[in-house]
């Protein structure tokens, strides 16, 4: 029966060997220990067929226990790998001058584990095999002098078709370098007949450069007296292909224990080695973009601070954030979203320079460590570079994009030297570039740890508040013109954070949008409206048109029509009191899917209008497609109405666009009678703003439509 003896101080290491240990094999006794001085005592009394043990452990590490199982009677041939978190070449240097077999890098990826283990399983026997058929034949000798000619002859022919069958280079050197022994498998690999091997040298099978190390490695045999532990080489095949061999020399004696030649046995692990190389790949590029990924970029950056801290050379790390390209994926899918990433990575690819290393870090995240920099300018040519790159449109399964990049930029040796805190600042100044609007780049102040440190604790804040239910209602009046009656209200969110007080959205719905926390808002906001609307008519106030505005990653991310049709069920308002106010983003991105919502609800009375019209895309064709029913003036417009020609052409024109298709304009931020006038005099339907009332709260905006909602300086 197979024995393999696992040797780890730690019980969940032991347990994971063990387990993997179980697979190499059927039947095979695995025997675990954690205490090197009990392994070494039960081993000394047993026929282990292979040994793992860890390095670093109590009373003895990895290399003085190989060193003194090398010392034991059964211990000089068993395969010892040897497993250690030690990067540094001193530690394997020990393990193999102690006699290790083998190494292999903690944390032990399981597929390498077994591979490695059982070609040298296989190893183990085939020496042992080879062995036990050459003992086999000293004690047929010793049987009979008189047939030992004879006997000798038909072991060695036995031994030879033993030997013929195993997939192995397996032959035998004597002191002078001569094979005098040659098995079919290296005969056939090196394209010369068995019998013609035998009185040649390693000269005439493999070249110089082969028989010059082989015949090196030999003589320390025949002076040492002891095997060598298992080594890697490169042999040229007859067709001159390259292959990779594992390859061990063990002493063969005569019968007075004298070293008469040289074992050598060599396994073809070529195809082990391809599959390594392709396990390191894996392990260090993203599968999607083919670039290195974060795990790389560290072990380079490492790298590049290490060559610098001798050298005193400038570097620099961009990491860049593709702005809202969240809104991609919800909108057109994750396969195109994937496309995009792709096509990014070649973009930036081609900006940066052949000694750059350009990584993906994960989602919509990538780097570059920029590696030759004389003064910061050379960073802000390249991020502008990307930031300019990035943002010429895609054209991806026949739809044409347009994305937009933050880059955060840090610089050795100016803003730290070590590499956490480079990755942190190189991030800050991302999230710097991107709070400041995006499409731009920062390069890493020391304040950003502050200010960053107030948006998480912002965002945690507002993620208790969902939870929580920190949010309230005003409502603020919109006034007909004509009439000057009060004949809608718009629902407007303020958050009542606590130890800060109120907030108004423009501080928080920009990391609610980020965060995707605004749909669960938006749906709060919806029904509460919905619900404190319905209530004011169950108490008899007059009806009122209800405006409540949808973000466009609700629009994305949610079935609006579904989300509206259950509010409106579960609150009992009449639908044809409520409108939806939409973004120009939010017509344009998907048209014909969200022209097919707004007419489903429609279809159910519920009205719509276009918030900050004349900011957005300015293209009209929406207007036209869509059953849009008001316009709303943006109220930057409206500030300089008196004073800027141009904004006094603009409001006309929305006005007269808005009547050419019969559709209501009203104007928002109205703060004086002389805007009111104004917009009066050029046909405006309806306004809203200060001049009539700012937000109120609920209870407030009730005891106003009490008292009877004319106002009364415009009646």
């Amino acid at each position: 029966m197979t024995l393999i003896a696992i040797l780890d101080d730690r019980v969940t290491n032991r347990n994971i060997f063990s387990r993997l240990a179980a697979t190499l094999e059927e039947g095979a006794e695995i025997r675990a220990f954690g205490d090197p001085r009990a392994a070494l005592e039960n081993l000394a009394a047993s026929d282990p067929d292979l040994v793992i043990t860890d390095f670093k452990m109590p009373y003895m590490d990895g290399a003085e226990f190989t060193r003194r199982f090398r010392a034991l009677p059964n211990g000089a041939d068993v395969p010892v790998i040897v497993i250690t978190v030690y990067e540094d070449r001193g530690f394997r240097l020990r393990a193999l001058e102690a006699g290790a077999t083998d190494f292999l890098q903690s944390p032990v990826d399981h597929q390498e584990f077994i591979t490695r283990a059982r070609n040298l399983l296989k190893l183990s026997k085939q020496q042992r095999l080879i062995k036990s058929r050459a003992l086999s034949l000293e004690h047929e000798l010793a049987a009979s002098e008189q047939s030992r000619q004879a006997l000798l002859r038909d072991s060695r022919e036995r031994l030879a078709q033993v030997i013929d069958t195993v997939p192995a280079m397996i032959s035998a050197t004597d002191e002078t370098g001569t094979y005098i022994f040659v098995n079919a498998y290296q005969a056939n690999f090196s394209g010369v007949d068995p019998e013609r091997c035998i009185g040649m040298d390693a000269v005439a099978t493999f070249g110089p450069a082969y028989a010059a190390r082989s015949r090196a490695l030999d003589r320390l045999v025949f002076e040492t007296g002891e095997a060598l532990p298992a080594y890697e080489e490169e042999i040229i095949d007859r067709t001159g292909m390259p292959r990779v061999f594992l390859t061990t020399k063990s002493p063969l004696r005569d019968t007075s224990a004298k070293v008469v030649s040289v074992l050598t046995s060599a396994i073809d692990i070529t195809e082990r080695k391809h599959a390594e190389s392709r396990l390191r790949h894996i392990a260090h590029h993203d599968q999607l973009t083919r670039l290195p990924n974060r795990l790389l970029l560290q072990q380079q950056l490492q790298r590049e601070l290490a060559r610098n801290r001798r050298g005193g050379r400038l570097f620099a790390l961009h990491f860049i954030d593709l702005d809202r390209f969240k809104d991609v994926n919800d909108a057109l899918g994750h396969q195109l979203g994937d496309q995009l990433l792709h096509a990014v990575a070649g973009r930036l690819r081609h900006v940066a320079c052949e000694s750059d290393t350009v990584a993906r870090l994960g989602g919509d995240e990538f780097a570059i460590l920029q590696t030759k920099v004389r003064e910061p300018e050379d960073a802000a040519i390249l991020a502008r570079q990307v930031i300019e790159s990035l943002s010429q449109p895609f054209g991806i399964d026949g739809q044409t994009l347009t994305l937009s990049a933050s880059v955060g930029i840090t610089l050795y040796p100016a803003d730290g030297g070590a590499l956490d805190e480079l990755l942190r600042n190189a991030d800050l100044a991302m999230y710097r570039a991107k709070a400041d609007g995006g499409a731009s780049f920062r390069f890493y102040c020391a304040d950003m740890n502050q200010n960053v440190r107030e948006a998480i604790r912002l965002e945690a804040d507002l993620r208790q508040a969902v939870a929580l239910g920190h949010f309230v209602l005003h409502f603020q009046p919109q006034v007909a013109v004509e009439t000057g009656r009060i004949v809608g209200m718009e629902a407007l969110l303020r958050w009542q954070r606590p130890g800060v007080g109120l907030v108004k959205p423009g501080e928080f719905l920009p990391v609610a949008e980020e965060t995707g926390l605004i749909v669960p808002i938006n749906t709060w906001v919806l029904r509460e409206a919905c619900r404190q609307a319905q209530s004011w008519r169950a108490r008899g106030l007059p009806p009122l048109r209800l405006a409540i505005n949808l973000s466009p990653v609700q629009f994305r991310r949610q079935n609006v029509f579904d989300v509206v049709s259950e509010t409106l069920h579960e609150t009992g308002f009449d639908a044809n009191f409520l409108e939806l106010e939409l973004t120009e983003t939010i017509l344009m991105e998907n048209a014909e899917a969200s022209a097919r919502t707004l007419r489903t609800l429609q279809a159910l009375g519920v009205t719509f209008a276009i918030d900050d019209f004349g900011t957005g895309y300015s293209s009209l064709s929406y207007v036209k497609n869509f059953p849009v029913d008001r316009l709303k003036i943006d109220q930057s417009f409206v500030r300089n109405l008196k004073t800027d020609p141009s904004d006094t052409a603009i409001v006309r024109a929305i006005i007269n666009l808005g009547h050419s298709l019969d559709i209501a304009v009203v104007a928002e931020g109205v703060e004086t009678r002389e805007q009111f006038t104004q917009l009066a005099a050029e046909g405006c339907d309806e306004v809203q703003g200060y001049l009539f009332g700012p937000p109120l709260t609920a209870d407030d905006f009730a005891a106003l439509i009490e008292r009877g909602h004319t106002l009364p300086y415009l009646a």
